[in-house]
């Protein structure tokens, strides 16, 4: 199939596909006209990378893991590598969370500080 078939059929754009190509994440063979032609197995392939980069994983880590012949993510067997990944994306993750709970916080206590001047402002002085 063509790259825009590809596209279609695996709701990802052409650009990314080719990102993937470029990065060493999917393969092609080349048309006589230099088009780039999948076999079927590149649709579940394209649906594998955006899954591995909504883990957070990059495109060099997931590279590895291809090269390793890993199966899909619900479909394997114990791998360390892919272990290892998920626990330190887990552990940013979770050092992402505490950051934004602080952030809130602070916002939460600005926002507080902000409404009670604007009360203090709004009150007529007594004279």
């Amino acid at each position: 199939m063509k790259i825009s078939e590809l596209s279609q059929r695996s709701q990802v754009s052409a650009r990314s596909i080719r990102h993937y190509e470029q990065k060493g994440l999917l393969e092609a063979d080349r048309l006589d006209n230099d088009y780039r032609h999948f076999n079927a197995s590149a649709i579940e392939r394209v649906q594998m990378i955006q899954l591995y980069l909504k883990l957070g994983l990059t495109t060099d880590q997931i590279r590895v893991l291809f090269r390793g012949e890993v199966a899909s993510p619900d479909d394997y067997e114990y791998c360390e590598e892919m272990l290892s990944f998920y626990e330190d994306k887990l552990s940013s993750v979770d050092s992402q969370i505490a950051a934004l709970h602080e952030l809130k916080h602070l916002l939460e206590r600005q926002i507080s500080l902000t409404l009670g001047k604007k009360k203090s402002q709004q009150q007529p002085s007594a004279t």
